[in-house]
């Protein structure tokens, strides 16, 4: 059995006043039930690791550097996130290729720092409007893949999270039979790449416009794990039941 995930990823919002919503939010998780992650903004990393100390709750990062030091103003690496006691962090998520203009080759590099620190990394992939329009999106995810997941990626630190980009934020979803299509198609390249036990095992993510009214229908779906939910989870009324849709499926 693979092990399910719901990991939310509050971007640039919340300050230290927000980290209530983590007691209530793990005060409704219970002893049992899929792992829970929450990755705030940077400086609120070491705050939110303690805010959830008596939680189910796991802390996470939006990114790290690509070097372990040096002279990078304004970034963070692997090791400092770690050393917050955070126990995650997303790399390449299409808000950071875009804006950052980040390649696969970065994200390959990063993903290789988070595990030298002991983090897991949830790897991010998705296409564009157009991608999906011109029906090029496995093509698009493969190639992302391929660049963006290094060598010797295990089940206990690796997630991919699949976002289709024109659906981040914007309430559009793709419907069951796309998400299925593009799910069953990494985890057949996982197999490929990394064998049966391994490509089996690492647990894969959908995010893009999840909400507690839709979360049912896409955990349906046999190879989604879970999902990585922006804006809903920012708030435990919003994302506990996602939580809880998911804990059924």
């Amino acid at each position: 059995m693979r092990r399910k995930l719901a990991a939310g990823n509050w971007k640039m919002n919340g300050t230290a006043a927000s980290l209530a919503e983590l007691a209530v939010l793990g005060a409704q998780l219970g002893d049992d039930g899929p792992d829970v992650v929450i990755c705030p903004p940077a400086p609120l990393l070491f705050r939110a690791v303690h805010a959830a100390e008596d939680t189910r709750i796991a802390i996470g990062a939006q990114d790290c550097h690509m070097q372990p030091k040096g002279a990078f103003t304004g970034d963070i690496s692997a090791q400092m996130i770690a050393d917050t006691g955070a126990q995650y962090v997303i790399v390449g998520h299409s808000e950071r290729r875009d804006t950052h203009k980040e390649r696969n080759a970065d994200i390959n590099a990063k993903t290789l720092m988070a595990w030298a620190s002991g983090l897991t990394a949830i790897i991010c992939v998705g296409e564009e409007l157009s991608d999906h329009e011109q029906n090029n999106t496995l093509d698009i995810i493969a190639g992302q893949l391929a660049g963006s997941l290094p060598d010797g990626a295990q089940a206990h630190n690796t997630v991919i999270a699949y976002e289709p980009i024109w659906a981040i934020g914007t309430g559009k979803v793709p419907t069951l039979e796309e998400i299925i299509a593009v799910h069953d198609s990494i985890r057949a390249t996982l197999i490929n790449r990394l064998g049966d036990e391994t490509g089996n095992a690492i647990p894969l993510l959908y995010g893009g416009s999840v909400k507690p009214d839709n979360a049912e229908t896409i955990f349906k779906a046999e190879n989604v794990d879970g999902a990585l939910v922006g804006g809903a989870s920012l708030k435990a009324a919003d994302f506990a039941p996602i939580i809880a849709a998911l804990a059924r499926s």
